[in-house]
């Protein structure tokens, strides 16, 4: 006897309800199980939104179904590997399906959008180009541009290698009407690759460890910093070219893009594309769907192009893969490299996590014997490690933060033609404005509470206030609010602060800023960094600076304001204070000259420090390791934090506590038992943009014991009526307690 024929759609929508939603198929269509992964468009209330047909089947109650729309898709956009992932994503990270698969999707397919043409763009010479040619000025790039033209029209990756700056000359050229851009097929014939440097044995070794690798394969790269990773995972992606296969390559920043972009581009020979939240949304849906067609066979992107389809897998890598980036931190809490080792073991290939400080889980990993371990102890070249001196500024006259001796030290290294790094992971003038007559300091009025105020954090050279927690920004005020006397001082130092007095100290030299507020603009640190050349100068910058540059004329390091890290109730603060001292350290000397990196604390015999200068970043990794065993935290541990937060404070703590109470009716078996509820508490930042803010925390020795809890409880929680007067998420891992 035949099964009956579904009749109607259940579609995931991206509304914050953890269900499907049944509606019958558009007029003139039947439901069918090839509809499975199809964006749909639906009435629900009075919006139109689209969704994604998640089953067909009969509904739980036929009376009053709407009809869907119309489908934006003639196939399913999601099939195969990645819906199956995306639900695993949906399971573990509790999460409604609808909210996963729209975070999945570019902007513009997420509401709907058909899918986007993928061929690629050339310039072409119109034939006033041609005739008019000669007229250009000698030796100015749209000069240039325009005798390689001649020969014929070339795609923009060809153009990317051949002529530094061609698309303001191609501007130039398209604005007198001598150019125009047209469009050309989606694989143009490709560059001839450019050779690269002769591997080093250790770099051989991991090569050839990588090719070996067969189906999926996690590999921790461990390299210190200037070791050569970039070349293993180069060799790695070419290998997987040559057998037909897409790569997928996830770097933290989207600083790093431009530079890991223009390299691969011109070492690989094939067509790399970019996909970060810089680029407009526009170009993302190309970019995604020209890799769901299997167009695109190289992606390099941030966090999000963990999303992307691959059709053809053949590799993922994913670069600093320790990096605290690759968590998001609201909507869907995935964390990027989790997610890729899923996406891996799904597609069955190999994946590659490169690091010179990876994270303490990672270790762990590796130690459980769970993934092989490649390690690169050499830098690359002739290029020797820095050596690290701590400098104590202890009862030392400090200017900007600066100690005499680092100011003399910087003036030594610029006369003697090299590059400094001032590293200051605080950006602004100043943490705090304070008078100096009452100790009245300025306080986020949207972050304070009576109990615990937010520092207002000083800008534009004293001139306006600025909270980093909300982005709320005032005035600085005239006189001081409470005594009115006119002695309000910045107290403390950020980039621009540095800047200033670096600025002023050394006129002569070019002193460059890189932080948030420089670098906001598409390309802005590649432009930065570029102005700054080889030639002789200073950066002054925050964590942007510590993530894969390579800089070849920066000889020397300063951080400063070591002493913020040493001292937290974050239990990852040592390990997050390791990664950036060790990842800032190796910036300085990565080609010929020697570099020296300089240490600035008032706690100069503090064991973390001693620790990683005498036995380096595994021997910190060891004893980290050895202390979160004992304390029962992760990785030993697995964790789930339950946020709230409301306009009162009260609320938020109802809502917590009648979850608690759910959480201990759902678990009453024995392993449930085990698992530890912390709170509520107050969240250690209690406030945040106007909201209170309460945390639950969940503590289990076994991550199975801890998902079935939560799958036995949401259901209640959900529906609590304290839930519906409180704003809560459920971030699984969690990176941080805050």
């Amino acid at each position: 006897m035949s099964l009956p024929a579904p009749t109607c759609l259940r579609i995931a929508l991206p509304v914050p309800l953890p269900r499907l939603f049944d509606y019958l198929p558009p007029a003139g269509t039947r439901a069918s199980a090839a509809d499975v992964g199809r964006r749909v468009r639906v009435p629900f209330g009075p919006r139109e939104l689209a969704g994604v047909v998640a089953a067909v089947g009969e509904p739980d109650s036929p009376a009053g179904l709407r009809e869907a729309l119309a489908f934006a898709d003639p196939v399913p956009l999601f099939d195969g590997e990645l819906l199956d992932s995306l639900r695993w994503l949906a399971r573990y990270t509790h999460a409604p399906l609808g909210e996963v698969l729209a975070t999945a999707l570019p902007a513009p397919l997420r509401a709907g959008e058909p899918l986007p043409d993928t061929h690629a763009w050339a310039w072409a010479l119109t034939e006033a180009g041609a005739t008019g040619l000669e007229g250009l000025r000698r030796n100015t790039r749209p000069r240039r541009l325009a005798e390689l033209l001649q020969a014929g029209p070339l795609d923009e990756d060809h153009l990317d290698l051949r002529l530094d700056g061609w698309r303001d000359a191609a501007r130039a050229l398209a604005k007198r009407r001598y150019a125009e851009r047209i469009a050309v097929p989606a694989l143009p014939a490709a560059p001839v690759p450019q050779p690269g440097p002769s591997p080093n044995p250790g770099q051989q070794a991991a090569i050839e460890a990588v090719a070996a690798c067969a189906g999926f394969s996690p590999v921790l790269l461990e390299g210190v910093t200037g070791s050569g990773k970039t070349e293993v995972y180069l060799h790695a992606i070419a290998d997987c070219l040559a057998q037909g296969k897409q790569a997928l390559v996830l770097v933290p920043e989207i600083g790093l893009t431009p530079q890991t972009l223009a390299r691969f581009r011109a070492r690989l020979g094939v067509p790399v594309h970019a996909l970060h939240s810089g680029m407009a949304d526009g170009e993302r849906a190309r970019v995604w769907t020209a890799a769901w067609r299997g167009q695109a066979r190289v992606v390099v992107g941030t966090r999000s192009a963990v999303f992307t389809p691959l059709p053809e897998a053949g590799l993922i890598v994913v670069d600093e893969e320790h990096d605290a980036s690759y968590k998001q931190q609201d909507g869907i809490r995935y964390h990027a490299r989790d997610f890729a080792l899923v996406r891996a073991k799904a597609l069955e290939v190999p994946v590659l996590l490169g690091s010179a400080t990876p994270s303490l889980e990672t270790l762990h990993n590796v130690r459980a014997g769970r993934y092989a371990h490649l390690r690169l102890r050499q830098r690359a070249g002739d290029a020797k490690p820095p050596a690290v001196r701590i400098l104590d500024v202890r009862k030392r006259p400090l200017q900007a933060g600066l100690a005499p001796e680092t100011l003399e030290m910087i003036g030594a290294a610029l006369a003697d033609g090299g590059q400094v790094l001032v590293f200051k992971n605080r950006r602004g003038y100043a943490p705090v404005l304070l008078c100096h007559d009452c100790g009245w300091s300025a306080q986020c009025p949207r972050c304070s509470t009576p109990a615990q105020g937010t520092p207002m954090t000083v800008h534009a050279g004293g001139g306006r206030l600025v909270c980093h927690h909300c982005g709320h920004r005032q005035a600085r005020p005239l006189a001081c609010p409470d005594c009115a006397s006119l002695a309000l001082q910045p107290q403390g130092v950020g980039t621009e602060r540095l800047e200033e007095l670096l600025a002023e100290r050394f006129a002569g030299w070019p002193v460059l800023r890189i932080d948030r507020g420089t670098t906001a603009r598409r390309d802005g640190l590649a432009r930065l960094l570029a102005e700054l050349g080889d030639r002789p100068g200073i950066l002054v910058g925050t964590q942007i600076l510590a993530k894969g540059h390579d800089l070849p004329n920066l000889t020397r390091v300063v951080v400063v304001g070591v002493d913020e890290g040493l001292f937290s109730s974050d239990f990852r603060a040592g390990e997050k204070l390791a990664q950036l001292l060790v990842q800032v350290a190796g910036r300085a000397g990565r080609a010929q000259r020697p570099g020296e990196v300089w240490w600035q604390t008032h706690h100069p015999d503090h064991p973390l420090l001693h620790g990683l200068i005498n036995g380096g970043y595994d021997a910190f990794a060891d004893g980290e390791l050895a202390q979160r065993a004992a304390a029962g935290f992760p990785p030993f541990a697995h964790l789930a934090l339950l946020r709230a937060e409301a306009q009162q404070a009260d609320a938020a703590g109802a809502f917590l506590r009648a979850a608690k109470a759910a959480l201990r009716e759902a678990g009453r078996g024995p392993e449930a038992q085990r698992i530890e509820l912390l709170g509520p508490l107050t969240a250690p930042m209690a406030r945040r943009a106007g909201l209170y803010r309460m945390q639950l925390l969940l503590s289990a020795p076994a991550r199975p014991a801890l998902h079935a809890l939560l799958d036995a409880a949401l259901p209640a929680i959900h529906a609590l009526p304290e839930a519906r007067r409180t704003r809560w998420s459920l971030d699984v891992d969690p990176m941080d307690l805050y």
